[in-house]
């Protein structure tokens, strides 16, 4: 994570900062259904089974193992099986990328959107003004 970190940090444009973060710049697209949304809160608590998101979700097994195997396929969760049972948990590398691009993003807009030079430069045009 922290070579991916170095890498974005080097790089202004949006599409560098994607070429870099590969797959797992797919999360977001794959977050946006509602179903895998909510699917994704469950599994904040840890693992469960098709069988348990499907019941908390009232999704049909069918239904809910599509979502799931969208989700695995974008690397945001991942499969263990035990016995004849197979538990999904939420991967942690999406999340980080999501969170450390969306700082990036917010620390852009604060250099952008400082208030107090917006203050200082309101103060200024009112003094002009008087």
């Amino acid at each position: 994570m922290r070579k991916i970190q170095e890498q974005v940090a080097k790089n202004d444009s949006f599409f560098a900062t994607c070429s870099i973060l590969g797959t797992y710049w797919t999360a977001p697209s794959a977050l946006a259904e509602p179903n895998r949304m909510a699917i994704v809160e469950l599994l904040r608590d840890g693992p469960l089974t098709v069988g348990e998101i499907a019941k908390r979700l009232e999704l049909s097994q069918p239904h809910a193992s599509k979502h799931l195997k969208v989700l695995s396929d974008n690397g945001i969760v991942e499969v263990k099986p035990e016995a004849n049972r197979r538990y999904y948990k939420l991967r942690p590398e999406p999340f980080q990328v999501i969170k450390f691009w969306a700082t990036s993003f917010q620390k852009n807009l604060e250099k952008r959107l400082n208030l107090d030079d917006y203050v200082q430069e309101l103060n200024n045009k009112r003094k002009n003004d008087e």
